[in-house]
């Protein structure tokens, strides 16, 4: 049977002597290939790679979920780590401006934000080899091993959080997160997907795994779910889809927020994970 190894280098907490920072990075090792999903904030990811003894310079992809900076903030040290060109697969709102709003407070000419983007330049990137491949469609890395391209809304429940606005033009709008994307694993045993934030909801990007691979059951879902501010409507309805879709595993990060995943942990028990920086998971 085919293995799958996901290590997370960088979350919110993490275990003793690793470096925690708000963000996400995880490099998932599976169907002969070694892919880095987000890189965190800053520092962390290559830190906690040296002390895991994990050789950045050997990943075949690197994926960016979307374009907020605690995904991509550590792109820069990333790269210099690789040291070649490097396919960097995104969608291409991944470079839109991107701002949150500060508190409720109007938001007029610049004021009332803060900018929460991706923090470089892409020319800047491109110098260090990060070739960037951006489609709205998904991108098949190998064989059963794909990114989920634009996430579909379907949910009546899920929605994007109105803090998170986009610049157009001037003028500040919400941002549908269209950028946001996941990673699907289509194994002998189900799929197993991987979510950087969930920012189009995890359901909504389950049901969408599904559909792009044809396989019911979803055997394990890995990362940040975004259901930090989530109303206990939007728990119960999660929860149910994901004991109707047949999930085993269940291992949250990031986004997810204490009081949801100590309701999810009550959920599914022994197949529940909080999972932290240093965490390498395996899978079945």
């Amino acid at each position: 049977m085919e293995t799958i190894r996901i290590t997370t280098l960088v979350d919110n907490s993490a275990g003793p002597g690793f470096l925690a920072e708000w963000g996400l990075s995880l490099l998932v090792e599976a169907k002969g290939l070694r892919v880095l999903l987000d890189c965190g904030a800053g520092l962390a990811a290559v830190y906690n790679a040296q002390l895991l003894g994990l050789d950045l310079g050997s990943i075949d992809y690197l994926v960016l979920s979307h374009g907020h900076y605690d995904h991509t903030g550590g792109l820069r040290e990333v790269l210099r780590r690789v040291g070649r060109e490097i396919a960097v697969v995104a969608h291409p709102e991944v470079w839109a401006p991107k701002y949150s709003r500060l508190g409720q407070q109007a938001v007029e000419a610049g004021e009332g934000v803060k900018y929460i983007g991706i923090p470089f330049a892409r020319a800047e990137l491109e110098s260090l080899g990060g070739g960037f491949m951006l489609r709205r469609e998904p991108v098949h890395l190998g064989e059963g091993f794909l990114t989920s391209g634009e996430i579909p809304s379907v949910t009546s429940y899920e929605r994007i959080d109105d803090y998170l606005l986009v610049r157009e033009g001037g003028v500040f709008l919400p941002d549908p997160l269209a950028d946001d994307l996941a990673l699907i694993l289509d194994t002998d045993f189900g799929l197993v997907v991987v979510l950087g934030c969930g920012h189009r909801g995890m359901i909504n990007t389950l049901r969408h795994a599904r559909t792009l691979t044809g396989r019911e059951r979803v055997y394990a879902v890995i990362g940040g779910t975004h259901l930090l501010h989530a109303s206990p409507e939007r728990l119960d309805r999660t929860a149910a889809e994901l004991r109707q879709m047949g999930v085993q595993k269940l291992a949250v990060s990031h986004c997810t927020g204490f009081r949801s995943a100590a309701y999810l942990a009550r959920v599914f028990g022994e197949g529940f994970t909080l999972n932290q920086t240093g965490a390498r998971l395996t899978f079945p």
